[in-house]
């Protein structure tokens, strides 16, 4: 990105391993990027002396053009686009926190997934109550894994917006040899689909976990995207974002590989290990937990069956043995696959 012919200054707010993964991609695609958040004010000290994210993402230096800063104002002023990547849990604070250092023309993003605890909004009915709907903004969501961004791997995802521009400019001030962004202009289907396939990853590990093989995570990973698609056309999104990168390519990603976190819990849960005990392993936010909770609670809201995501929320808050929810699933009552159900 651009401004009058000179690089376009993006400001990442959060520092964890996917912030600091995007903010290495802007860095690399040509963009003066300023990392900062309200949190790792210690750690981003360091990672402006040491030029590196030593705790996510260790042995992958800053370039030039990234610059670390614990200072929110600072890191904030004279950034056009402001792109947040933090947990859903933290997404309204940190909007919070940073709408006073915004000016008119600034344009947020956010690489958060999951609905908001309790109120069920997305985050973009999130950031439109606390920043205005008026304001360009974008969710950034897709199958990636921050290490394999970090590492400059082949990496593909979407970009949705309320704006054209502003989608627009974000996918060329990302894009690179090895990186490339779609857009779009369904927020509310990639932001469904960025929430609900972490909780069906929490699934799809403790299939495996269990050893019931093949067959049944391609059962669950179907049927799941099944349920991602009625919940999301429910709240108004449309079929065809479900098949999209940021839904079936994310939900198909998470659901497979062990650098999934979610994954991960459900492979410890398979393991007999408590919820609290998988994240001290993890040492990392594992989102489809609590998503597990926000999902059945905007489910149950609009009537909407998800008996998948119903089971995953049984075993993590009602301590629901994972074989009994899988004996449970098989047997429902049978009916047409056309039924959706």
């Amino acid at each position: 990105m651009t401004t009058n012919g000179a690089p376009q200054t993006v400001a990442v707010i959060g520092a964890g391993s996917w912030g600091t993964a995007l903010a290495l991609q802007f860095a690399r695609s040509g963009c003066n990027v300023r990392l900062g958040g309200l949190l790792e004010l210690d750690e981003l000290a360091a990672m402006a002396v040491k030029g590196e994210n030593t705790r996510y993402i260790p042995g992958v230096r800053f370039p030039a053009n990234l610059v670390a800063n614990p200072n929110l104002q600072e890191c904030l002023e004279g950034a056009r686009d402001i792109l947040v990547a933090v947990p859903s849990h933290g997404l309204r604070d940190t909007l919070t926190a940073i709408k006073p250092f915004l000016q008119p023309q600034s344009r947020v993003c956010w690489a958060t997934k999951g609905f908001e605890l309790h109120t069920g909004k997305l985050p973009h009915e999130v950031a439109s109550e606390v920043l205005g709907a008026e304001r360009p903004m974008a969710v950034l969501s897709g199958p990636t894994f921050a290490k394999e961004v970090a590492a400059g791997l082949p990496t593909a995802l979407t970009i949705a917006a309320n704006d054209n521009k502003f989608a627009q400019a974000l996918a060329v001030g990302l894009s690179g040899d090895k990186f490339r962004a779609y857009t779009s202009d369904d927020m509310i289907g990639v932001e469904v689909g960025g929430a609900v396939k972490n909780v069906l990853a929490i699934g799809a590990g403790m299939s495996d976990g269990l050893g019931f093989g093949a067959n049944t995570r391609i059962a669950l990973i179907n049927r799941g995207l099944v349920e991602m698609t009625r919940l999301g056309v429910a709240l108004g999104a449309s079929k065809e974002t479900f098949m999209g990168l940021a839904c079936m390519g994310d939900l198909v990603l998470t659901c497979t590989d062990n650098l999934s976190r979610n994954r991960r819990m459900g492979l410890a849960l398979a393991k007999g290990m408590t919820v609290e005990a998988a994240k001290e392993e993890i040492q990392q936010v594992v989102e489809g937990v609590m998503a597990a909770e926000a999902v059945k609670e905007v489910a149950e809201g609009l009537g909407i069956e998800m008996p998948i995501c119903d089971q995953i929320y049984r075993i993590l808050y009602k301590g629901a043995a994972p074989r009994e929810a899988v004996e449970t699933l098989m047997r429902r009552q049978l009916r047409s696959e056309k039924d959706h159900a």
